[in-house]
């Protein structure tokens, strides 16, 4: 995927990589409703977490200037898997 516009040289905008993204998606036959650059960014930044990533690494790596902010993008204890719920043995 290209990081410059063809035509300006300037960096690609999120609506670009938003367009890029849900065209990928719908081919794969993934819903693209709900579908953005934020939650895309989340995705990335917990699956290198959930490999053991430093923190502090994926904070610069995300640009982040306070690690708070990296925690917010962290959905690690979102799973569904990690819940309360599905430790329980019947």
């Amino acid at each position: 995927m290209p990081l410059r516009g063809r035509l300006t040289g300037a960096g690609i905008t999120a609506n670009g990589i938003y367009t890029v993204v849900t065209a990928y998606a719908k081919e794969a036959g993934i819903e693209v409703a709900g579908l953005g650059v934020h939650g895309l960014r989340a995705t990335v930044a917990t699956n290198a977490l959930e490999h053991e990533a430093d923190i502090a690494k994926v904070q610069l790596w995300l640009g982040h200037a306070n690690i708070s902010t990296t925690k917010i993008y962290d959905r690690r204890e979102n799973r569904p898997e990690d819940s309360p719920t599905y430790k329980v043995k019947y």
